[in-house]
């Protein structure tokens, strides 16, 4: 057989499996997924994928859960397995998975069209930029749409160069910004930037949390003739283990850049649309960015979209001359993206997903606080704010214990910082009161095993 012909037959019985219900998947041909996954994540995506996910995957069918469906709080796994969602994809799932009103109008969109010319004028992207104005902080306008959460970042560190006509960024330690060059070179760990350097230079890291640095290094910069571009910051810090700087902090900081002429960057990736309960972050301290980031939830869990917006003043003249000068995604801002964006956005008005957030999270966190105070030679701190919460442990392996037991116990959760001594907790907003319930009876049993596998 040729292997064009034989490329074909393999992957018509894919397409097949995709066109079939879970439940009528024969059990031999489940298991031959879970033999052909491991086998291609091995040999075709990359030989380390498997170890680095071994608290839920292994070279067992038993070991190895294969994701295949989703709904509401919960993803299923191809044999049934069924989990509550609290990772909510770093923040993706915020309205649930497969949103129903997110859903219909995505597909009504696929009815008529997907993606654009490139050349015509696409209606979706004027509607959604005017909405997100529309619930944005401020005096924010002027939106610029891209694919991934990175992307996002890039282009804000463009247009702060274009808009300011300085060079130089105040990041801080622990941040998380993307993995793309110019947005790792804002990052603060180095695990993810030693295997790059050099990279994007001109970047200053101060500590979170504290605006004096913030001013000292714009200050020390300028005193020596140096232009500083932007100071890009997480309203808190996601990766780094959900850190919530101090009251006032944000504040300081705008107050800082408009006295020294530099552009404030708010990433709001993961803490924006809802998340910490109010629409960004930023609102919580009354405080308008120059520029925002936003993705994650945007597409509602079922595109993938993301962008910036920034202020009028931001959209200078070079980019009214050429539009394309910040950058010219292929895909970004398409009509199918768009409409889940536009469909998300309706959704979290009428439901106050915001306010949502802000009440299931406070029995979340609760409930985590009561653990806490159970477990204290297990847990150090439970911290974070609405939905985006995180339990740090004495150590790493006390995490990943706690994590594999609660994968065990059917919760899904992930750590930080490529560790486990911080598990964050991002559940959707549709995560009912009985299944906060029993993530903390699961989470209570999966403690006591700990402790008692630790014997402490």
């Amino acid at each position: 057989m040729a292997k064009s012909e034989q490329v074909i037959k393999d992957l018509d019985r894919v397409i097949g499996l995709i066109n079939t219900d879970m439940k009528d998947i024969p059990a031999e041909e489940k298991k031959q997924m879970v033999a052909d996954t491991i086998d291609h994540f091995d040999n075709y995506v990359s030989p380390g994928w498997l170890k680095y996910r071994k608290s839920v995957s292994s070279d067992s069918e038993q070991g190895a859960v294969l994701e295949w469906q989703d709904e509401g709080a919960y993803c299923y796994g191809l044999n049934g397995e069924k989990f509550i969602d609290c990772l909510g994809g770093f923040g993706i799932y915020t309205c649930g998975h497969r949103n129903p009103e997110i859903l219909k109008t995505v597909k009504a969109q696929l009815d008529h069209q997907a993606l654009h010319s490139q050349e015509l004028l696409d209606p979706l992207r004027g509607y959604l930029a005017k909405a997100l104005a529309d619930i944005t902080p401020g005096d924010l306008q002027y939106c610029f749409f891209t694919n991934g959460g990175a992307e996002a970042v890039e282009m804000a560190l463009k247009l702060a160069r274009i808009a300011t006509g300085g060079r130089w960024f105040i990041s801080t330690v622990g941040a998380f910004h993307g993995k793309s060059m110019g947005a790792i070179s804002m990052g603060g760990k180095s695990t993810y930037r030693i295997p790059y350097i050099p990279m994007v230079q001109q970047v200053q890291h101060v500590e979170y949390g504290v605006a004096e640095d913030v001013r000292k290094a714009i200050k020390n910069l300028q005193a020596v003739g140096e232009k500083v571009a932007g100071v890009i910051l997480e309203p808190i810090q996601g990766e780094a283990g959900v850190i919530v700087p101090p009251a006032g902090y944000l504040q300081e900081v705008r107050e800082i850049c408009d006295e020294t002429g530099v552009a404030l960057i708010f990433d709001e990736i993961q803490t924006g649309m809802g998340r910490t309960g109010t629409m960004w972050r930023c609102e919580a301290e009354g405080v308008t960015p120059d520029i925002m980031t936003y993705g994650k939830a945007f597409g509602g869990g079922i595109m993938p979209i993301t962008g910036i917006i920034c202020k009028p003043k931001m959209w200078v003249q070079d980019l009214i001359d050429n539009p394309w000068l910040l950058g010219s995604p292929t895909f970004g801002g398409n009509p199918v993206c768009c409409a889940a964006a536009i469909a998300t956005i309706k959704y979290m008005l009428e439901n106050d997903i915001p306010g949502v957030c802000k009440r299931k999270g406070e029995v979340l966190k609760a409930g985590l606080q009561s653990l806490a105070e159970k477990y204290p030679e297990v847990i150090q701190e439970v911290r974070g704010t609405g939905l985006m919460l995180a339990v740090e442990f004495h150590t790493c392996e006390l995490g990943y214990e706690t994590a594999k037991g609660l994968f065990a116990r059917r919760v899904m959760t992930a750590g930080t910082l490529v560790n486990a001594k911080t598990i964050r907790f991002e559940p959707t907003a549709v995560i009912s009161e009985q299944d906060i319930k029993d993530v903390i009876s699961r989470m209570d049993e999966a403690l006591a095993d700990t402790k008692k596998a630790f014997e402490l």
